[in-house]
């Protein structure tokens, strides 16, 4: 099942049985980036805290394992579902290696997934804890930074136990949950997804 299939396999939340969904917390304005901020604004994310029929759980890995601020991590090596394996690395610019850290907070945000019984995963793309879509592959820092298909430690972790991931980039998908949440949105059918934009498919050399 796909992951659009999935959604609009969900069931119509209530006010009563609201939508239970996982966030990674920055993308609701939680001030936990490694630099002390919300990493940006995202209206796609935020705007779910404005209904009542969806219950937003938020969720930092990376503060929960190292704090904020602090410093940038990238994969080394692999994906998350690599590190996961024990063949990859998690690592900052400086060489501390945050591998069992990552870990740690992957196992802990799936502790908070289950004792919340979510439903989907709404988490940052990019991110070596939360990406899934894309993730540096390496050091975003070097001159020749590299991305990779694939997910962060924790998106990953998610998914190894069944969870729905997407990213706070994939608007078709979030048309779908919009729908779902507010009985009165109309579903925007030239939205797509971030594997679905031209640049991902130039990059990773994607024939249509």
């Amino acid at each position: 099942m796909t992951d659009k299939d999935y959604l609009k396999a969900l069931r119509i939340p209530t006010k009563e049985k609201p939508l239970r969904v996982l966030m990674s917390a920055c993308l609701t304005g939680v001030l936990c980036g490694y630099d002390g901020t919300a990493n940006g604004e995202y209206p796609s994310a935020l705007k779910f805290l404005s209904y009542d029929t969806v219950k937003i759980i938020t969720f930092c890995p990376e503060e929960y394992s190292f704090g904020s601020p602090r410093e940038m991590c990238d994969i080394h090596g692999g994906t998350g579902d690599d590190v996961l394996n024990g063949t990859a690395k998690v690592l900052t610019p400086t060489g501390k290696d945050w591998t069992q850290g990552m870990i740690t907070a992957s196992e802990k945000m799936l502790k908070v997934a289950k004792d919340n019984e979510i439903e989907i995963a709404i988490m940052m793309d990019t991110s070596a804890a939360c990406g899934s879509q894309v993730i540096y592959d390496g050091d975003r820092f070097s001159a020749d930074k590299v991305y990779q298909i694939g997910a962060g430690v924790c998106a990953a972790q998610l998914r190894k136990h069944h969870f729905k991931v997407i990213s706070q980039r994939d608007y078709a998908s979030l048309e779908i949950l919009y729908a779902k949440i507010d009985a009165n949105h109309k579903i925007d059918d030239s939205k797509i997804d971030h594997h679905e934009i031209e640049w991902y498919k130039t990059y990773f050399k994607i024939k249509n």
